[in-house]
């Protein structure tokens, strides 16, 4: 077999980064919000396993905008709850 499929090298695929503890600090402090109150992605996720994100990391996904030029946008990556 070959190597694993790279999700983030498709062109459908925004850019998935983790970011450092104070990137964290100061993105909640930017916008007076908690951890919790992020919205989430799970633990499982293609991009997340790719980037090496654990659970309780914060993912900042850069995604190219015909409005905006650029959007950003961040995701708590949590475990998925079993069935």
């Amino acid at each position: 077999m070959g190597a694993p499929l790279d999700v983030l090298k498709h062109e459908m695929v925004p850019d998935h980064q983790i970011m450092s503890e104070e990137e964290v600090a100061d993105l909640l402090a930017a916008y007076h919000i908690s951890l919790e109150q992020l919205p989430k992605i799970y633990h499982d996720d293609p991009a997340v396993k790719v980037t090496g994100g654990d659970v309780g990391n914060v993912v900042r996904i850069t995604r190219d905008s015909r409005t905006a030029g650029r959007a950003e946008a961040y995701r708590l990556i949590v475990k998925r709850p079993k069935k």
